[in-house]
């Protein structure tokens, strides 16, 4: 169950169209996980019960919406989350950004609203991050985080889809969303999605995250870095943190909740499950009592965001649970393989990575 072995660079299949490129004059090492301002965001429109058309590329700033519009009011719209890497020998590369389009595809279809085909969700990917390559840090000081936006822009006064609709897509270079392993509390008062099928804790809509701040707040202040929920119906089931899925391991097994209804399918999450097969862990996906969290060798988060993220204790009411952390954990040899394939380190057997020209 070791990760893969790291390839050199004359192991490496991939080779750079890019050749010698000037990178945006910032300091790398002091970027953290926020906004910096990059050059161009893409943009792509279209009308109710049309198809949308091509988009293009506009300078990155401010949008304008009318205060009537559909987001602005109603809540109408969805995200998504994924990133561009550096590779070892300059290349640009994207890690499953078909998957990225196919949810999208799913949250807009929840939230009553078009949405563009695979191939013009990839095409304005690709564009968008060619566009703001210098901004793409060099290897291993960190990602370009992409963020998509469907947005209903239209004007709406009653409770009806908004009848124009806007695809935006903007870049910032980022590290790591948290720094170090996480410190967790359960607050069993505290739902993050309602119970069954039908609501859009499986989906990334927008409405989704803003509710969990004064919880999130709450938790920080009493020193811990997240909240992990409960399931609605019984309180007795674990579903995610704020923003990423979770991990629970015992021996040589690995679990983690089912992703259907509440839980987000996160493709971090689909990726670490395949590649902890492939490692030859003993993978389940279901429902995961708190006392089998409690009683694991070791937790971690998978998202975008956060990558891979060891979790060092859970608070649960008067118990604190600890885990393993660092060198030789299964997380760290997971984050190793993950790492290495978004990065040309570890060959991509599976064919997840696209290479930019």
């Amino acid at each position: 169950m070791d990760p893969p072995p790291i390839l050199t660079s004359s192991d490496s299949a991939a080779t750079s169209s890019a050749g010698e490129e000037r990178h945006a004059e910032i300091k790398w090492d002091e970027i953290g996980f926020g906004i910096v301002s990059t050059d161009f965001m893409y943009v792509m429109k279209c009308s109710k019960g049309e198809d949308f058309g091509d988009g293009s590329l506009i300078p990155y700033g401010n949008i304008e919406l009318p205060p009537s519009a559909g987001i602005l009011n109603y809540g109408q719209g969805v995200l998504e989350g994924l990133k561009a890497y550096r590779t070892k020998d300059g290349s640009i590369v994207l890690f499953r950004p078909e998957e990225n389009a196919r949810r999208i595809k799913i949250g807009a279809e929840r939230m009553c609203m078009p949405s563009p085909s695979v191939e013009q969700f990839v095409h304005a990917i690709k564009k968008t991050v060619i566009a703001n390559k210098r901004w793409v840090p060099p290897f291993g000081q960190g990602s370009l985080y992409i963020r998509p936006l469907l947005l209903g822009t239209g004007s709406v006064l009653g409770l009806s889809p908004s009848p124009q609709y806007m695809l935006l897509i903007y870049t910032t270079p980022v590290k790591s969303y948290h720094k170090g392993p996480l410190n967790l509390v359960i607050k069993d008062e505290l739902y993050r999605a309602i119970s069954g099928p039908g609501g859009t804790g499986g989906i990334k809509s927008i409405t989704n995250y803003s509710p969990a701040y004064k919880a999130l707040n709450e938790a920080r202040e009493e020193g811990f870095s997240d909240i992990l929920y409960l399931d609605a119906a019984t309180g007795k089931f674990i579903e995610e943190v704020t923003g990423c899925n979770i991990f629970v391991v015992k021996g040589n097994s690995i679990t983690t909740p089912e992703a259907v209804g509440t839980i987000l399918p996160g493709i971090t999450r689909k990726s670490i499950i395949d590649i902890a097969i492939d490692l030859g862990y003993q993978v389940e996906e279901r429902g995961v009592p708190v006392e089998e969290l409690l009683q694991a060798d070791e937790v971690f988060c998978t998202g975008t965001a956060v990558v891979i993220n060891p979790v060092f204790s859970v608070t649960y009411n008067k118990t604190k649970a600890k885990y393993k952390t660092g060198p030789g954990t299964v997380s760290s040899k997971l984050y190793q393989t993950l790492t290495g394939i978004q990065t040309g380190l570890v060959q991509d057997k599976r064919g997840w990575t696209l290479q930019l020209d």
